[in-house]
């Protein structure tokens, strides 16, 4: 049994409220007879496997299909018939595809272990008023947990303590790119989605930054990463679309081969032959009208699809799913990384009074600068530069250069802004040699700013970067022109305008500004550092879309294929990067997870249709998708990389795991993996997939006849 009370909403409540619930004490923990005692209670912290099949069942579930026990019956009567050549290679084939399903299916049941490394294997507690270190698993509801930058999270808990940068990166169960900023105080919403309950630290998750103390509030299966799980099992292997129809196929020979054995015995024995002679020579014809070649032809065309595949980027574990590929009508794919480049890129940036437009994608430092769609030289706007510098000295990635590829090593957003200023020529190492750093105020969620101080000669200047609103209201001066000047209210207004319509074309948007200090200042800390700021101007970031998606998209629609966006991020980014792809059709709607949870099942499923973009959703609503559409009778491919994704991703007729960024429980429960995370090369999949359907048809369809023409003759 595991620790979480149904229905309750820990985020809601205080500290106090929740040491009191599980009789705990917020300075010392627990004792450890208490911990002993609700160890017994509430059992060990781990996620519980249900009995799975057995290898003995996984391998007798093979000859479940009813063609192979034609093929069986058809090896039989050879045999009986003195064709033992037919017999022995129709048993071949039949044993041979038993081992290529055993080997399929029971590689598909050990998914769980892969969550079950997600697990912390040590972890810090107070108890007894002292800092212990135990073992996970015996982590019980009421610790107090005690973490810090790399500690993975034991289980789910709630912060009631933290340093002003404590961070948790939380992309594996959230979908959730960047570091997430916790906090201690209580949420108001009883609805408030897993990607939003900003003071709840969850199992499965890894701290990225800062310390925190926090109170377990769940254990085991009780665990956010325990419901994935508990998901993940319930959900149960289904037929592909191309077994099913060699299902079909299989009881159609049948039925044939009796009407054949039944003709040809009362037309031979109205003849008069001899009653024995004339039942062999029935069953004979009927024995030769089963194609006994098809599971040979059908693995055979499959396999090589494998191999062509993987040379478009695609790795096939289940040999089946090259067949359900073609048959795909819904491909419900993740945004971050599959469709978009999950490289932040800026777009635009303000300065001088104007707004410039910046050319190029991810974090090769290629593009250049536009003033009304001219190009224009950065050095010859002074604030430009400005901008650029702010964003670079205050700024804590780095920019990796390996064989003419660039990668960031740090936060993507400082990342993006590093790549801008390498664009204008100005290079990091370059900038931090001439002006040493002295101390930082880290990012905090409160203050929504950070603030790098630096020596420059004999005075110090802070460069500040933030979020523009709350940056502006720190601001007295502006630079522009070269110069600073008091900033007055219209330039207020103006720079609050700029970024409204930055915003609304969901960019992420950023102010930078600075303060010169003629000494060392006498206090270190942000209220006193972060005021009577220069303002230097605002950069402005996305994701960007791959290129090469749009025209993947415009494919999926030409083949009757239609593309479903899934992410975790904010419905107002989420529909412009469909917009952008040009993914929406005419009428198309985008949900909310939230907006989601208040459609009753049946409004829903009405409504399935027209839904091309969902945001902030969770993995039951992502289950939830995939089943409506599934419901529709539709053959969906689902996407993802995480493990929030992966019982979705199982569910699906087709699940698509990330090489790439896939974690480890979603490419063991997914039937393919894309290797460059490209949407382009599932798209490809897909033509290669239906390609292959075609040629088993027409393999049927001359086997069939062929077979005809053999009993006719």
């Amino acid at each position: 049994m595991a620790a979480k009370e149904s229905g309750t909403r820990f985020w809601m409540m205080s500290p106090e409220e929740i040491a009191s619930r599980f009789d705990s004490d917020l300075k010392r923990g627990l004792t450890s007879d208490q911990a002993a005692g609700l160890l017994q209670q509430y059992g060990y912290n781990q996620l519980q496997e249900t009995r799975g099949r057995s290898p003995l069942r996984v391998l007798l579930d093979q000859f479940k299909s009813f063609l192979i026990w034609v093929l069986v019956a058809a090896a039989i009567i050879s045999g009986f018939l003195g064709e033992w050549v037919d017999a022995l290679a129709i048993i071949a084939i039949v044993i041979l595809n038993a081992i290529l399903g055993f080997i399929q299916e029971y590689r598909a049941e050990k998914s769980l272990a892969a969550l079950k490394k997600m697990a912390a294997p040590m972890a810090r507690v107070i108890r007894d008023g002292e800092l212990k270190q135990v073992p996970a698993r015996e982590i019980v509801p009421g610790d107090l947990l005690e973490l810090e930058a790399g500690d993975h999270v034991a289980a789910d808990a709630r912060v009631i303590y933290h340093t002003t940068n404590f961070a948790v990166h939380e992309a594996a169960l959230t979908g959730e790119s960047t570091p997430v900023f916790k906090t201690s105080v209580e949420l108001e919403g009883e609805d408030i989605p897993l990607a939003d309950r900003a003071n709840i630290v969850y199992a499965g998750t890894s701290v990225s930054s800062g310390k925190a103390r926090a109170l377990v509030v769940a254990t085991g299966m009780a665990t956010e990463l325990g419901q994935i799980a508990r998901m993940i099992q319930e959900i149960s292997l289904e037929t592909t679309p191309l077994q099913r129809k060699l299902e079909q196929f299989g009881r159609w020979i049948v039925y044939l081969c009796f009407f054949l054995v039944g003709l040809i015995f009362l037309l031979e024995w109205l003849r008069g032959g001899e009653l024995v002679q004339v039942f062999l020579t029935a069953v004979s014809l009927a024995v030769a009208a089963i194609p006994e070649g098809l599971p040979a032809v059908v693995t055979i065309a499959l396999a090589l699809g494998v191999q062509r595949m993987v040379k478009r980027h695609a790795l096939i574990r289940k040999l089946p799913s090259v067949e359900t590929l073609g048959a795909a009508t819904v491909i419900c794919s993740d945004k971050t990384g599959t469709l978009t480049k999950n490289e932040m890129t800026v777009k635009a940036l303000y300065a001088d009074g104007r707004l410039f437009s910046i050319s190029g994608t991810g974090y090769q430092p290629e593009g250049g600068f536009f003033l009304d769609d001219s190009p224009v030289n950065p050095a010859d706007f002074p604030g430009v530069i400005k901008t650029l510098a702010c964003g670079t000295l205050c700024n804590s990635a780095r920019l990796a250069e390996n064989q003419g590829r660039y990668r960031i090593v740090g936060d993507p957003t400082e990342g993006a802004l590093l790549t801008l200023a390498r664009k204008a020529g100005l290079d990091q190492e370059s900038l931090e040699q001439t002006e040493p750093l002295v101390e930082e105020i880290p990012f905090d969620s409160e203050r929504k700013m950070m603030t790098m101080i630096r020596k420059v000669g004999s005075e110090f200047m802070a460069y500040v970067k933030g979020a523009p609103d709350v940056l502006l209201k720190n601001c007295s001066r502006i630079f522009e022109g070269g110069q600073e000047r008091s900033i007055t209210q219209e330039d207020f207004n103006r720079i609050l305008r700029v970024n409204e319509n930055l915003a609304q074309q969901a960019l992420r948007v950023l102010g930078c500004a600075y303060r010169r200090f003629p000494s060392y200042p006498e206090k270190l800390e942000a209220q006193t550092i972060e005021k009577d700021l220069v303002f230097a101007g605002l950069v402005a970031m996305i994701d960007p879309p791959r290129p090469e998606v749009v025209q993947a998209i415009a494919a999926c629609k030409r083949a009757g294929i239609k593309p479903v966006m899934i992410t975790g991020d904010h419905k107002v980014t989420a529909l412009a990067i469909a917009r952008e792809l040009g993914m929406l059709e005419a009428g198309a709607l985008a949900l909310s997870g939230e907006e989601l949870d208040r459609l009753k099942p049946e409004e829903y499923q009405e409504r399935v249709e027209k839904i091309q973009v969902y945001a902030r959703v969770s993995p039951e609503h992502k289950l939830r998708i995939v089943r409506a559409w599934k419901n529709k009778g539709e053959v969906v491919a689902m996407t993802g990389d995480g493990v929030n994704d992966a019982p979705a991703v199982k569910e699906a007729d087709i699940g698509v795991a990330m090489g790439i960024t896939g974690t480890d429980v979603t490419k063991e429960v997914s039937d393919m993996v894309v290797t460059d995370d490209n949407f382009a090369s599932i798209v490809a999949a897909v033509e290669e997939g239906r390609t292959i359907y075609d040629n088993i048809r027409k393999f049927v369809i001359f086997s069939v006849a062929g077979n005809t023409g053999k009993i006719l003759a």
